[in-house]
């Protein structure tokens, strides 16, 4: 069984959801080897093409950036699950989570902390610290912990501190660090602020993902740059709490989806049984899906 825990789908535009991001549609998706529109169906497809049997389907802001429909929509078929985009500082936001939450197959959201707050989901800035502000968003992180949310954190390495601040005011909540945390492959991983997962590691809740590995990597597959860092993640937070996610097809203007799978099966020192946690088990333990 493996279960890719970071891809991405979306629907045509329409007038109730009109595509607004233009940066995304014009600087990536063109350059994707997937049609343009990139439906549920065809992610499955996909998917039983490089055997892959479950997937959870990151919300993906081709449009209006807390606009969920087509992610919540995905989530209903039995072999895919949802993490949707939502607005902390909003009103209602607690709301919006509990109604999320409520959806079938949808098991938390996602948190673009490496955005500038007023162009989410359109460039990246390690040097922002809104996620800083919205720990004081008690309401909603309360409603988090009632829903029991996943919740999925997009952050550079640099902006680390400010996860463990959030992770040690909300410990009680179940988190996951997206792609390495757009980890340097030229820098030891037990140097600088990627180091600071040692400090993450130590709550037995947060996980990191070893996801998107074609871009972090200035190597070809499969991507031995990066292994150095796959194996301190795999010492620091123990196989229960590394889990892998392809990000495709994000990653398919390099990449094939299977080359976003195999490439775990070329890492020195990797165990079957580490590579059966990192596939589909650690997740499984971290999150209640159906």
């Amino acid at each position: 069984m493996v279960l890719d825990t970071h891809t991405h789908a979306w629907g045509p535009p329409t007038p109730e959801h009109p595509w607004t991001n233009g940066p995304l549609v014009e600087e990536y998706v063109d350059s994707f080897s997937v049609s343009t529109v990139y439906r549920s169906e065809a992610l499955l497809k996909d998917m039983d093409e490089v055997g892959v049997d479950e997937a959870v389907v990151v919300g993906y802001p081709i449009g209006e950036w807390t606009d969920n429909w087509y992610t919540e929509r995905a989530a209903g078929h039995d072999r895919l699950y949802g993490v949707v985009l939502l607005d902390q500082f909003a009103d209602g936001a607690a709301d919006e989570l509990r109604q999320s939450m409520a959806v079938d197959g949808v098991i938390g959201f996602r948190l673009g902390a490496i955005c500038p707050y007023d162009r989410m989901w359109e460039t990246f800035d390690p040097d922002v610290t809104w996620l800083r502000d919205a720990i004081n968003e008690t309401e909603f992180w309360e409603a988090a912990r009632q829903t029991d949310a996943f919740v999925q954190i997009l952050a550079h390495r640099e902006q680390l501190d400010q996860a463990v601040e959030l992770v040690e005011t909300y410990p009680d909540l179940t988190y996951a660090f997206d792609h390495f945390a757009h980890a340097d492959p030229t820098v030891s991983p037990e140097e600088g602020s990627f180091s600071r997962f040692a400090d993450l590691a130590e709550y037995e809740n947060v996980t990191v993902k070893v996801s998107e590995i074609p871009h972090l990597s200035n190597e070809a597959f499969p991507y031995e740059d990066m292994h150095d860092h796959v194996r301190w993640l795999l010492e620091t937070f123990g196989q229960e709490r590394v889990i892998w996610g392809s990000d495709y097809p994000n990653v398919s203007d390099i990449a094939t989806y299977e080359e976003s799978l195999r490439w775990i099966e070329y890492v020195d020192g990797l165990s079957t049984a580490d590579r059966e946690w990192i596939t589909e088990k650690a997740f499984r333990r971290l999150v209640d899906v159906r």
